[in-house]
């Protein structure tokens, strides 16, 4: 059996005393006087500092502590225990959020308090250290907020006990809540401000105090828009107006995005700015999700390159064959890389939550800051004037110095000394004791011209007090010239761009990828590959650099394939959009934009690229000629699965020398040998064969000699043929020898097989041909340079041995290289 709990029995006076109350009434009533708590004593700002409580009594404890920028740094906790212990007991956590946020500059756009250690990342990704690692003082800035708080300018109350004060509202020598703006969520309504640029808001509040009666759009002459920290570009201006006006709007905050060669193969979105909120982290992880889920095309890899020294870099690297600018507009459309910023201007006006637009609140700060400047103005002349009572005693003291000091000396006790002095020389109270009070070492003759100077001073300080005191107008204009002052020490230049425009976007007018227009493929004599416009014209005379030099041009469509042929007789693939695309439109185009072939491909030791063929052609097929003589026209049927495969079954030793994408079977193919015999014939005679054909006898050598060109010429149009001679032990025209120019038509066409004519005599220390090429006029040279070389004017006989070269010569070629005519 349980026992009985015993009971202590009520005391004999006790009285029970029942009351009956509703449930309901009583939840009401606790419910309000939360909410009114939360909305007066957390979460809205003041609109005459645009301080929350926290916030508040953060800066004026610290300066109560003295730490001011010229102090060193103290621990934070030390600073949150102090607000925590003397201010605010409502939980550290709360205090250090707001402490931390004053701290950051991509949150405010003045901040005031200077941290040390880790205060977070730019959108809140990476929480900051706890308070006991971290450092904080104050801010140049946030001395203005603090600045002649002793000296009555604004009203203190108890403290949560009663043991201590604080100040209902800090002096604020700008207007904070415009330049740093505020966010909170009280119960049943929020606050969520922008900030602006100081130099703007002063210059707009100047002018409301010069003219009292200013519209909103006077205003906005000043103040256009907001200046967010994180910069970017706030785009329409319509939402901005609106909130302005009714103290309610929405506007759009772009990222700030630059396009640019992030590779020499491709181009990428460089973001350097994000909207205000939005941190490189959530952009990234956006990014991520989407491109996986297939729903973001074009992008090929994200690099967030952020760090302290350069800023926010995040790297989008685009793939080819989309265009960045429409890319750029789908990151808009399904990012955060663009965000809507709603400004709801909720603030605390005379204990009062109230929906403020520019005028209003800029007027509630003008009206603020004129109060504190008379409250000032009023302290400072009280207490100029208690000093100068004081000076006037101790002048006429010095003025009957003997006199004061007999009666001094001849009185029983300083109270008697004191009342004999007021009666005497009919001073007051407190004039007697400061005369009592000053040392003997004072009354010198030097002190009384210092004290009659300081009454001087006092006087003339009294009367310019008086006379701020006694005219609206003059106080207005301290007013105004302190805030100008303030704007020109601590203003910056605007950071956020706006647009006018709604910036819609502009997909439709810029297809995301792009399309598969034809083009032309080109290979330059050292080795740079690039694309063009079909309709682009191509490089011609002028300034240039060796890679001008085209030695292989083949149709094509901007998504689709090429063929490379190198020495070794393979053929590569290689997608034409991965090449760079020469800008249009250049006076003469150049392929200095061109990217090296070895970014594409592999090539083996002593293996290099010989021309390009078009995988998809139907047409003649491409033509091979070798070192040893060789002549194959491949069928245009290469395996569809493969990246690699050879187009000629090469002989020990033998390479490959030209490869040319035939337009017609009425070009000439033609060989040129280091012996200077040229050899022409219609490509028509030469079957075509399949891939792993050896090809035919093209050309018939002599012994020892090789082929050092191949090619093939429209026969209707002109051509040329180009011969340089020299010592065989010279490397390409770098030694002294002769340079031919000749018409192509003094060459006869010979049968296949055969060994053709010769097309260079040598002179005497000559035995070799160590550069040719035919093709069609007008030729070009190159030196090794770059530099444009001049070729002989006049043709020579096919058979002569030309003129003296002038300047070495490191490639030959034409403005088309070996391609068809367009």
């Amino acid at each position: 059996m349980a026992r009985r709990r015993s009971q202590t029995p009520p005391p004999p006076d006790f009285e029970e005393n029942i009351v009956d109350i509703d449930v309901s009434e009583e939840m009401r009533g606790s419910f309000l006087e939360y909410a009114y708590s939360v909305i007066y004593q957390r979460a809205l700002p003041d609109a005459r500092d645009g301080l929350k409580p926290v916030q508040r009594r953060i800066l004026y404890s610290m300066n109560e502590m003295g730490l001011r920028p010229d102090r060193g740094h103290v621990k934070c906790a030390r600073v949150v225990g102090e607000v925590m212990g003397k201010l605010h007991p409502h939980g550290d956590a709360s205090i250090y959020d707001a402490m931390v946020r004053q701290a950051q500059p991509w949150a405010m756009r003045l901040p005031l308090i200077d941290g040390h250690g880790n205060f977070g990342s730019l959108g809140g990704d990476d929480m900051p250290a706890a308070m006991r690692y971290t450092e904080a003082r104050m801010s140049r800035e946030a001395l203005l907020m603090v600045t002649s708080i002793d000296e009555e300018t604004v009203d203190f109350r108890p403290n949560y006990d009663g043991q201590e004060t604080e100040p209902e509202v800090l002096p604020a020598a700008f207007p904070n809540l415009l330049v740093n703006g505020a966010s909170g969520i009280a119960v049943g309504m929020a606050t969520n401000m922008a900030p602006h640029n100081l130099g703007e808001v002063v210059a707009a509040a100047r002018h409301l105090i010069d003219r009292p009666d200013a519209t909103l759009d006077d205003l906005m002459r000043f103040v256009p828009g907001p200046d967010l920290p994180t910069g970017g570009k706030i785009v329409g201006l319509d939402g901005v107006r609106d909130a302005y006006a009714r103290g309610r709007g929405t506007f759009r905050t772009r990222a700030t995005v630059q396009v640019e060669d992030v590779t020499p193969r491709r181009k990428g979105l460089v973001v350097t700015e994000l909207p205000y909120g939005v941190g490189p982290e959530r952009v990234v992880a956006k990014i991520k999700d989407l491109v996986t889920a297939k729903k973001l095309l074009g992008i090929s890899d994200l690099k967030d390159l952020t760090d302290r020294n350069t800023g926010l870099r995040l790297v989008i690297e685009i793939k080819n064959g989309f265009h960045p600018e429409a890319v750029l507009e789908e990151l808009y459309r399904l990012t955060p890389m663009e965000e809507t910023f709603g400004i709801n201007n909720v603030a605390l006006v005379d204990g009062q939550p109230r929906t403020l637009g520019l005028r209003e609140l800029l007027q509630v700060y003008v009206d603020h800051r004129i109060e504190v400047v008379r409250r000032r103005s009023a302290y400072r002349r009280r207490r100029r004037e208690e000093r100068l009572h004081l000076v006037d005693g101790l002048l006429v003291a010095l003025l009957n110095i003997d006199e004061v000091i007999r009666i001094i000396r001849d009185s029983d006790d300083s109270a008697q000394a004191k009342q004999r002095l007021m009666q005497i020389f009919e001073l007051s109270e407190i004039q007697a004791q400061y005369i009592l009070d000053t040392p003997l070492r004072r009354l010198t003759r030097f002190d009384k011209l210092e004290l009659e100077k300081e009454q001087e001073t006092l006087t003339r300080e009294i009367a310019e007090l008086t006379a701020i005191l006694e005219s609206e107008t003059k106080l207005r204009k301290v007013v105004s010239k302190e805030l100008a002052a303030v704007a020109k020490e601590y203003g910056t230049p605007r950071r956020t761009v706006l647009l006018e425009a709604s910036g819609e976007t502009k997909t439709a007018a810029v297809p995301l990828q792009v399309p598969d227009d034809p083009c032309l493929v080109l290979l330059s004599s050292t080795g740079l590959l690039a694309r063009t416009g079909s309709r682009d014209p191509l490089p011609a005379e002028g300034d240039r650099s060796p890679h001008d030099i085209l030695v292989s041009v083949v149709p094509a469509t901007a998504r689709g394939q090429v063929g490379v042929v190198t020495s070794a007789g393979r053929m590569l693939r290689m997608d034409v959009i991965d090449l760079p695309r020469l800008p249009p439109g250049a006076a003469p185009p150049s392929l200095a934009g061109g990217a090296p072939v070895s970014e594409f491909i592999e090539l083996d030791a002593g293996e290099r690229v010989v021309g390009l063929g078009s995988i998809d052609d139907s047409g003649p097929g491409l033509a091979l000629g070798t070192a040893q003589g060789v002549v194959k026209r491949v069928v245009p049927d290469y395996p569809p699965n493969r990246d690699e495969f050879e187009v000629i079954g090469l002989k020990d030793g033998d390479s490959v020398v030209g490869a040319v994408q035939l337009d017609s079977e009425d070009q000439d193919l033609v060989f040129i040998t280091d012996d200077a015999q040229l050899l022409r014939f219609a490509a028509s005679i030469v079957r075509p064969q399949g891939r792993p054909a050896g090809g035919m006898a093209g050309i018939r050598l002599a012994d020892g000699a090789r082929v050092v060109w191949f090619g093939a010429i429209d026969p209707s149009r002109p051509s040329v043929v180009i011969t340089i001679s020299g010592a065989a032990e010279a490397l390409e025209g770098m030694e002294a020898g002769g340079i031919k120019v000749a018409d192509y038509a003094d060459f006869p066409a010979k049968g296949r097989a055969t060994g053709g004519v010769r097309a260079h005599r040598f002179l005497k220390g000559e035995d070799s041909l160590l550069l040719a090429w035919a093709g069609p006029a007008p030729a070009r040279a190159v030196s090794p340079a770059g530099k444009p070389v001049p070729l002989p004017a006049e043709l020579g006989r096919r058979d002569g041995s030309g003129e003296r070269l002038p300047t070495p010569i490191a490639a030959l070629g034409g403005p088309l290289g070996s391609a068809p005519p367009s």
